[in-house]
């Protein structure tokens, strides 16, 4: 079984980066539609800072006092 690489799909990120070019130099597109792309764009940007920091999620198995469960 092949590992599974770790980051964003480079044609995914294409693809979304050319919807919102597209959307926003469209002029009949909708503010909904606008802002619907826009926050795609932004999730993606979110999942890529979360792939990229190591330590993402690492304090969520410990308590308040420092001790890990």
């Amino acid at each position: 079984m092949a590992k599974k690489s770790k980051g964003i799909n480079p044609d995914l990120e294409k693809a979304i980066s050319d919807l919102l070019k597209q959307v926003m130099a469209d002029p009949t597109a909708s503010l909904l539609d606008k802002t619907r792309v826009l926050d795609r764009a932004l999730n993606l940007e979110k999942i890529k800072q979360r792939v990229t920091d190591e330590e993402w999620g690492s304090g969520f198995m410990v308590d308040d006092e420092g001790e890990t469960d």
